[in-house]
């Protein structure tokens, strides 16, 4: 083989990972995939080479060398394809145009799913077999015990040292130590081939290479999965067919012509070759994932007296007891007898005491009882008030898009940053693309659910706000405008400028649509109302009470604390005054204004009225200008609070989140004050009863926001979280359970007992890792159906059985039958089959049943295998399909 050749084989081998990995892991089977998928085509590749070069012997060196030139550009270390190393002499043309847009946004990485995962580091051992000599293979173990759980998401390069060689059979292992590299030190390859050689192991710098390689595509592995690898490849060679091969072509005789075929059409079938794995994952991606490990959270005041009591003494009750002191809803006195209202006996009552009304009960600690507790719920999905999804959250979106098409009100993220302290790691040096990839896949997913109505609200510093900016500009949404957030302190430690703002990009369905209620404004005309009905009118212990209200919310802005009045019509108001702000020289500003009772002029403003006289009268007319009590007070303005208005471009909240939390008794590293949010969502949504999402939900802020305002103002707003990091169980649903119970807390107690009556569900999803983990993929010979195609451009998996093997034909008196064995506990025993069936048709669910579920529309499924017949088997087969097997 020569050496250009072999160049080329070994880098396309590279990136099907010419090594064995063994262990049990989706990244294991992803690997053993290529790998045979790679040996079992590549000696058709090699004769179609050999038939197309066999009168040209002497352009075979030429065409391995081309072929190497051109790959080599899209292969990055992690297996994915894109625009990795361009020269610069390249002149790739990249399209940046398009019609109707002046300016189009485009990057590297555009054309990929972003495969946000986390980074996990284990140790594993890798076997290396040279070609040639298959039988005499190379061990190598890596211990990375040291490293597995790496500290705060932080990047740092692996350092690999020798440690020792132990015999196993009749082989033998190397074990590399791996470390974290400091100050720069880097591994020397030299001193692991001269230890390994002294103990007889005959490693090579070859060998320690590509094993070092095969375990840091583990970390990285799935980054990027190319949206259409062969569309994308081929355009990239046509363009380098152009710019590379032709530039210095003056001439063309047939038989150059013939070679130079030889290179596209070699080149086209190894496209289609890496095309097929790369389409293979891609599906995997975007396949919709089962629903697993479904719970509820419902507050004991929802519970009817009969399962109230059977909750009390069931065995779940203890476990349920222990996490309600957990949280600190409950002191170490408690009983479950407690919540009777104090009596004696568990019977003779029908509701729970005011202080445990609001208890949440979560139904992971009573499963047998869990359908008798929804069945008491009435309609299932009117019930909730919200849900918790434990997902990556691409793959969220993806599976709840049918299901929320269209139905949501608000959209509300606080993406990563794209800083050194946010968590997003890189894998390469396109931090930028690579940002930009990870929220144009989300943000196109999720503006699917997006209502007519609706506003999509986007949290951001001054890192990536231009590249948003510009990405926004890409949805067609209406660009509503950018609201600063005034944080009210800068940022500590800061050289130079000191920043203490943040930006939220706004932007809507409908252009009208940011004419929007704000979020205090509720609170404050329900206030007003309320103060109103029990004082029997307007009266002075009215505006007392409404003043001193309003004088201590702290969490209002000073703008909001202004509207501290009510006239005798109950209206909010706030006085302005009404000077113009530069001497008016027209004489018609400086006409006196007469005082409503005394029939006396007022005093006028020095630089005269801000408005006409017509204008004075005309708000005179209406009861909003404010007269003192004679005519020696200069008259103000009225401004009425209103249900609607513009929002301020400029927010100032000096709270902070992590005191939000603190309160509570919970930490997160960065979060915004609830307040914050409960001013934008509350401004987002036109009317009490809307759906909101919020894809980033980290701590759970939205969720509280959203539980504050409706507790303000008895809306029914509900909220649909997706979350992938731990802080799911251990800060965001702790999190709800505490805000439900009661409002307010301190020191990780509650202050008071003002609850809210709440019903939630929570699950996660399958995940791309255990997808790829549990399929099943045969080592064989692939199938070739089409004799018309090539092998390259086949559908090469079309017999495997990927996650269909959860469907058998079953078997009658020991024989094969025609009868369906349907068994999803074969791939994870706690996949959720009425809330799969729920998400891949797109219905809400009405009812659930040992056996059953109904639809929003009274469609029912059945649920239980056991007790379907075969036709409804067939069916529920043939709708969980999306599921279980994909592919042409």
């Amino acid at each position: 083989m020569s050496t250009k050749e072999k160049r080329f084989l070994d880098a396309l081998e590279s990136l099907f990972t010419g090594a064995d990995v063994d262990g049990r892991s989706g990244f294991v089977n992803l690997m053993r995939m290529k790998r045979n998928y790679f040996r079992s085509i590549r000696p058709q590749l090699m004769a179609e080479i050999d038939r197309r070069v066999a009168k040209h012997s002497a352009f075979r060196e030429e065409l391995f060398d081309k072929l190497y030139t051109f790959f080599s550009r899209y292969f990055c270390e992690s297996g994915s394809i894109y625009f990795r190393h361009l020269p610069a002499f390249s002149r790739t043309y990249d399209r940046v145009y398009a019609d109707g847009q002046d300016v189009a946004l485009s990057w590297k990485t555009r054309m990929l799913y972003y495969v946000k995962s986390d980074v996990l580091v284990q140790s594993m051992p890798v076997t290396l077999r040279e070609e040639g000599n298959p039988h005499d293979p190379i061990h190598v173990y890596f211990d990375a015990s040291d490293v597995e759980h790496k500290q705060n998401n932080e990047r740092r390069e692996f350092l690999f040292a020798f440690c020792r060689v132990r015999k196993t059979g009749k082989s033998k292992v190397v074990h590399l130590k791996v470390t974290y590299s400091r100050m720069g030190t880097g591994t020397k390859t030299d001193d692991i081939i001269r230890q390994s050689r002294k103990e007889g192991v005959p490693l090579t710098d070859e060998h320690v290479h590509k094993a070092i390689g095969v375990f840091c595509r583990q970390t990285e592995a799935d980054y990027f999965i190319n949206k259409d690898a062969r569309g994308f490849l081929r355009e990239q060679f046509d363009l380098w067919a152009y710019q590379y091969i032709f530039q210095e072509e003056t001439l063309f005789g047939a038989t150059r012509i013939r070679q130079l075929r030889a290179v596209r059409d070699t080149a086209c079938h190894i496209i289609d070759f890496i095309a097929q794995f790369e389409d293979e994952l891609r599906r995997v991606w975007e396949k919709p994932k089962f629903v697993r490990k479904v719970n509820y959270v419902v507050t004991l005041d929802r519970l009817t007296d009969t399962v109230l009591k059977k909750v009390a003494r069931h065995r779940g009750a203890k476990a349920q007891t222990e996490e309600w002191r957990a949280l600190a809803l409950v002191d170490d006195r408690f009983s479950m007898r407690k919540i009777f209202a104090g009596q004696k006996s568990l019977y003779g009552t029908n509701s729970a005491g005011d202080d445990y009304r609001f208890l949440p009960l979560d139904t992971q600690h009573f499963k047998d009882l869990e359908l008798e507790i929804l069945d008491g719920l009435g309609n299932l999905d009117e019930a909730l008030d919200g849900e918790l999804v434990h997902s990556e959250n691409w793959q969220a979106l993806n599976s709840l898009c049918a299901r929320y098409a269209g139905k949501v009100q608000c959209i509300h993220v606080d993406p990563p940053y794209n800083t050194s302290t946010s968590g997003f790691l890189y894998r390469n040096d396109y931090q930028h693309s690579s940002w930009l990839t990870m929220m144009e896949n989300r943000i196109d997913c999720a503006l699917d659910m997006l209502s007519e109505d609706g506003s999509f609200l986007c949290h951001v510093d001054e890192n990536e706000y231009e590249r948003l900016h510009l990405l926004m500009d890409d949805t067609g949404l209406h660009n509503a405008g950018t609201v600063i957030w005034d944080k009210m302190m800068p940022m500590m430690g800061a050289k130079g400028i000191a920043t203490q703002h943040e930006y939220v990009l706004w932007r809507t369905r409908h252009r009208n649509a940011f004419y929007l209620r704000g979020a205090h404004v509720q609170s404050i005309l329900a206030r007003a109302r309320e103060l109103i009905e029990k004082h029997g009118g307007v009266t002075e212990g009215t505006r007392r009470e409404f003043s001193q209200w309003i004088d201590g919310r702290r969490d209002f802005s000073g703008g909001e604390r202004a509207y501290r009045f009510l006239d005798d019509e109950g209206r909010c108001y706030r006085g302005v005054a009404m000077g113009a702000p530069v001497l008016r020289t027209d004489a018609r500003f400086h006409t006196p204004v007469l005082h409503p009772r005394t029939g006396k002029p007022c005093p006028s403003p020095a630089n005269g009225w801000s408005r006409t006289p017509e204008t004075i009268q005309a708000l005179m007319a209406r009861g909003e200008i404010i007269f003192g009590k004679d005519e020696t007070v200069q008259p103000q303005r009225k401004v009425i609070l209103r249900k609607s208005g513009a929002v301020s471009t400029v927010m100032q909240n000096g709270r902070r989140g992590r005191t939000d939390l603190a309160n509570l008794g919970l930490q997160f590293p960065y979060c915004h004050p609830v307040s914050l949010y409960e001013e934008l969502v509350g401004a987002s949504l036109l009317n009490v009863n809307g759906v909101v999402l919020d894809c980033f939900a980290g701590s759970g802020t939205t969720a509280h926001a959203v539980i504050n305002l409706n507790r303000e103002d008895g809306g029914t707003r509900k909220y649909l979280l997706v979350e992938m990091g731990e802080s799911f169980h251990a800060v965001l649903l702790p999190r709800i359970k505490k805000v439900v119970y009661a409002r307010d807390w301190r020191d990780g107690k509650p202050v008071s007992r003002e609850g809210s009556s709440h019903c939630l569900k929570y699950y996660t999803l399958e995940q791309y890792e255990e997808t790829l983990s549990n399929s099943r993929y045969e080592d064989g010979q692939h199938l070739e159906l089409d004799s018309t195609r090539s092998p390259f451009e086949q559908y090469v998996f079309f017999g495997d059985d990927k996650l269909a093997h959860a469907v058998k034909p079953g078997r009658r008196r020991g024989k094969p039958g025609s009868r369906l064995d349907i068994n999803l506990h074969r791939l994870y025993p706690d996949i959720d089959l009425a809330e799969s069936l729920s998400h891949i048709l797109g219905k809400p669910v009405r009812r659930r049943t040992a056996d059953s579920v109904t639809f929003e529309d009274g469609r029912t499924e059945k649920t239980d295998p056991a007790k379907m017949t075969e036709a409804e088997k067939r069916r529920v087969v043939s709708l969980l399909k999306p599921y279980l097997w994909w592919g042409e």
